[in-house]
C-alpha cells in the first residue's frame, strides 16, 4: 500500500469513526430518555402499591424486585461501545470497505468483532507475519526466504500440506518473475484463502444458516474441553437474534454441569433448554423429546449439544449414531449437521481430533474456538486442507456475542494484518 493509499484509507475510517460517534451519541441520548421514562413509570407503581397495602409494599420492594434485578441482570447483554480512532478501527474499517460496504452501513458491532478477531490472533501474528516482514523487508523474495517462510508457517499450525501447497505456488511464481515483499504477503493472503474457501465451496453453501419452513438440526460434538457447550450457548444466542425459532437439547448427560450450563446460556439467550435431571440419563431419549417439542413449535433450528467423552471413543460414536437414528426416524426430512467444535490453541492436537472425529462422525462442519491468545491460529487451514472441512463459526472472546459465522477474508486479514 502507497503512502497516499494509506491517507485516503485512513481519511475514509475517519469519516466513518465520526458518523459512528454521532450516532452512537444519539443512541445514548434516546437509551437515556427511555430509563428516565422507565423510573418515572415506576415511583407511580411504587407509590400506588403503598397506598395499597404498605407491608406488602415491603416485601415487594425488599424481595421480589431484588431476585427480578439478579433475573435480569443475568440476560443482559453488553453492548459494544465505540473505541478509540486508532489502527484497529483503520484496520476494520478498511475489511469492512474492501467486502463493498458504504460508510453509513458500517456499524459498531462489526468493528468491535473485527478489532476481537484482529487481537485474537495477535500472537499467530507475532510469530508469524513480524518475522516474516522482519525478513522480508523490501527485498524480493528469495529461495532461502520462502524456506523461512516454510518455517513460520508450520510453526503457526497452519499443517505440512497447507505449507506445501502455499511454498509450491510461490516457488511457481518465483520462476516466473520477481516478487518483491509486499507482493509476496499479497500472493500468500491469496493462498491461504483459496485453501479454506475449498471446503466451503465444495459444501455447495458459503454461509451456513437454517433454512424456513424445514427443522434444521445441528449437531456439535467435540471432546470435552474444547468450549462444546459454551459455544452452543453462543449459536443460540445467534441464531434467535436472526429471528429463528431456536431449541436446545441438552444432551450431554454425561458431565454433571452440562445441562446447568445450558440452561444458564439458554436464560440469556431467550432460548427454551430440553433436558433431562435423571443421572446418566439416556442422550438420545432427550433427543426424541427435544424433536417432539421442536415439531409442536414450528422450531427452525435444533441445537443438541453432545458427549464429549464416554469411556471409550466406540461409545462415543455409538451415542451419537444412536441420536442420529432417532432424528432419522422421528424427522426424515430434517436438514443435519454434525459440527465438530475445535479449541485452536490445541494447535495440532485438535488437528488429529478432527481427523479422528471427520472418519466416524460423517462431519459436515468445524468451529473453532479460542482464537484469542493463541498462537496457532493456523490450525484452520490444517482443518480445511487435511481434513476437508469447510470452518462455519469462529469465536474469538468470552462474550455471548463472540462467535461468528466463518468469513475467509476478514481471518486471512486478521492473520496476516501488518503492525
Amino acid at each position: 500500500m502507497t503512502n497516499t493509499d494509506s491517507d485516503n484509507s485512513r481519511e475514509w475510517a475517519a469519516q466513518a469513526y465520526a458518523l459512528l460517534k454521532k450516532r452512537q451519541e444519539e443512541q445514548k441520548k434516546e437509551l437515556e430518555k427511555q430509563e428516565e421514562q422507565k423510573k418515572e413509570l415506576e415511583n407511580q407503581e411504587e407509590q400506588k402499591k403503598e397506598l395499597e397495602n404498605q407491608e406488602e409494599q415491603k416485601k415487594e420492594s425488599i424481595d421480589i424486585p431484588n431476585k427480578e434485578k439478579i433475573a435480569e441482570q443475568s440476560k443482559t447483554i453488553v453492548e459494544p461501545e465505540l473505541g478509540e480512532f486508532d489502527d484497529n478501527f483503520t484496520w476494520s474499517a478498511m475489511v469492512l470497505a474492501a467486502q463493498g460496504k458504504k460508510i453509513n452501513q458500517i456499524s459498531i458491532d462489526e468493528i468491535d468483532w473485527l478489532t476481537k478477531l484482529r487481537r485474537g490472533l495477535e500472537e499467530t501474528r507475532k510469530g508469524f507475519v513480524t518475522e516474516l516482514l522482519e525478513k522480508l523487508g523490501d527485498d524480493p523474495l528469495t529461495p532461502e526466504s520462502l524456506d523461512d517462510l516454510e518455517t513460520l508457517l508450520i510453526r503457526a499450525d497452519v499443517g505440512i500440506d497447507s505449507t506445501d501447497k502455499v511454498i509450491s505456488s510461490l516457488r511457481t511464481k518465483l520462476n516466473e518473475e520477481v516478487v518483491g515483499g509486499e507482493a509476496g504477503i499479497k500472493f500468500l493472503k491469496k493462498e491461504l484463502k483459496l485453501i479454506i474457501d475449498k471446503p466451503i465451496k465444495n459444501s455447495g453453501s458459503d454461509l451456513l444458516v437454517p433454512q424456513k419452513g424445514k427443522l434444521n438440526v445441528w449437531l456439535l460434538v467435540g471432546v470435552n474441553g474444547v468450549g462444546k457447550t459454551t459455544t452452543l450457548g453462543k449459536l443460540a444466542y445467534l441464531s434467535s437474534k436472526s429471528n429463528y425459532k431456536t431449541l436446545i437439547a441438552a444432551a450431554d448427560t454425561f458431565r454433571a454441569a452440562a445441562v446447568e450450563q445450558l440452561k444458564v446460556w439458554g436464560d440469556r439467550s431467550n432460548v427454551d433448554v430440553i433436558s433431562n435431571q435423571s443421572k446418566n440419563a439416556d442422550p438420545a431419549a432427550v433427543v426424541f423429546d427435544a424433536i417432539n417439542s421442536a415439531k409442536k413449535r414450528n422450531v427452525d433450528l435444533l441445537l443438541v449439544d453432545t458427549a464429549g467423552r464416554l469411556q471409550t471413543k466406540n461409545n462415543l460414536m455409538d451415542e451419537l449414531a444412536k441420536i442420529k437414528k432417532i432424528i432419522d426416524k422421528k424427522v426424515p426430512d430434517a436438514l443435519v449437521e454434525s459440527l465438530l467444535v475445535l479449541d485452536a490453541s490445541q494447535g495440532q492436537n485438535g488437528l488429529k481430533q478432527a481427523k479422528s472425529f471427520a472418519k466416524s462422525a460423517d462431519l459436515s462442519g468445524a468451529i473453532i474456538t479460542k482464537l484469542d491468545g493463541t498462537s496457532r491460529g493456523g490450525v484452520s487451514l490444517a482443518v480445511s486442507e487435511e481434513v476437508n472441512l469447510p470452518i462455519r463459526f469462529i469465536g474469538a472472546g468470552e462474550g455471548i456475542k463472540d462467535l461468528r459465522p466463518f468469513n475467509s477474508y476478514e481471518f486471512v486479514e486478521a492473520m496476516l494484518a501488518d503492525k
